[in-house]
């Protein structure tokens, strides 16, 4: 099977494109590149959709053509990649506003008959989260709990069938000097490294 065949899809989750996430997200893809493997990248602010679930799940909206796209390529990944800020100790509002709009019954899980227990649908998947943060990632976990990245690794992917997840963080961000700031961009490119061995192998 060739690499081209293998798939992985960046969501990148920072509403700017002059941000560090922005850079680092395509850091990944050009590596992914490099190495021969099928690489999509969805910068979920330039989406054009609504981010709000105006009904909640009483009332189905419609899935503007731009998330249509972007399921299609989920659907299609052997692998995802997230890259996304700590705000406020959880994701952006645009991020959220993408999952709640895409992560919907039937299309990433379905219920099963007469129950409350579900079968996720990205079961085939993998992914690694990717997440900045203003304090060291150890002080995250340990102080905060990691509600953002445990959220979406446990309450949305894992929920959905991804079973392997990988986490990483990337902090103390702020103030970071240019010489730090390009070790992470160089760590970066060794985790795609890592993804594509790890979709080949």
């Amino acid at each position: 099977m060739s690499q081209l065949s293998k798939r992985i899809v960046v969501i990148n989750g920072h509403p700017s494109d002059i941000s560090f996430n922005h850079a680092l997200a395509h850091n990944y893809v050009a590596q992914v590149k490099t190495l021969g493997v099928h690489v999509d990248l969805i910068e979920i602010a330039k989406l054009d959709f609504e981010p709000n679930l105006k009904y909640g799940y009483e009332k189905r909206m419609d899935l503007e053509p731009d998330l249509m796209n972007a399921l299609e390529k989920i659907q299609a990944a052997d692998h995802l990649v997230w890259f996304f800020p700590v705000w406020w100790g959880g994701l952006p509002a645009i991020a959220k506003g993408f999952i709640d709009r895409l992560f919907l019954p039937n299309l990433v899980f379905s219920y099963r008959e007469n129950s409350n227990r579900v079968i996720g649908h990205l079961h085939s998947k993998s992914a690694r989260l990717i997440t900045t943060l203003d304090q060291p990632g150890w002080f995250y976990r340990w102080y905060y709990g990691e509600p953002s990245t445990r959220q979406l690794k446990k309450a949305t992917l894992q929920f959905c069938g991804v079973s392997r997840v990988k986490v990483n963080y990337i902090g103390t961000v702020r103030g970071a000097s240019s010489d730090q700031r390009q070790k992470w961009l160089n760590q970066i490119g060794k985790y795609a490294e890592k993804d594509c061995q790890l979709i080949s192998s």
